[in-house]
């Protein structure tokens, strides 16, 4: 789906600016492509970030796995006295293990959470980094538009240039030299 409104918002991208050009008025549509995920990987700063990314996510992890122990022990506690108790009392025992269970599972999806904003807390300088080099270059090669050339899921946008256009609009380069990457 995000591929078929990409390719569409590109093509009708293509057809405003084909159609409003006049002859009166001719402009150049310059439209250039960059990586901005082989620019992040590239950054110094990453391997920093990995870091405390990795260690967050140890740490979390850690929190998760004592959860899991100790409900795992609770469980274990009670299928242990099962037999010896009344029937009231397994229903009472079974209730609270089944929210411990809820809450547990509730207690996962709020690591996730926690962690993708971890991730976005670390990795979002770097982003607006790489955006304002972006921005830097298009304007200084006279650009009109700068594509990515991968969607956020990895899907390739860019499906064919030549070695000519690469030479040319591949600024992904230029922006790691704006950033003092090379």
């Amino acid at each position: 789906m995000l591929k078929r409104i990409l390719s569409t918002s590109l093509l009708c991208l293509f057809f405003i600016g084909f159609a409003g050009t006049s002859s009166a008025q001719a402009q150049q549509l310059e439209i250039g492509y960059v990586d901005p995920q082989a620019i992040l990987s590239r950054m110094p700063e990453m391997k920093a970030v990995q870091q405390r990314l990795q260690n967050f996510m140890e740490k979390k992890r850690n929190e998760l796995d004592t959860k899991r122990q100790e409900y795992q022990q609770q469980v274990s506690q009670y299928q242990q006295k099962e037999s010896v108790i009344s029937e009231s009392a397994k229903q009472k025992e079974e209730e609270r293990l089944g929210q411990l269970g809820a809450e547990l599972q509730e207690f996962q999806s709020q690591l996730q959470q926690e962690v993708q904003q971890k991730q976005q807390e670390l990795v979002g300088p770097l982003l607006d980094q790489i955006d304002t080099a972006i921005g830097t270059v298009a304007n200084d090669m006279g650009l009109t538009y700068v594509l990515n050339t991968t969607t956020s899921n990895g899907d390739v946008i860019i499906l064919y240039a030549s070695d000519e256009a690469q030479q040319k609009y591949d600024i992904t380069d230029e922006v790691m030299a704006e950033l003092d990457m090379q």
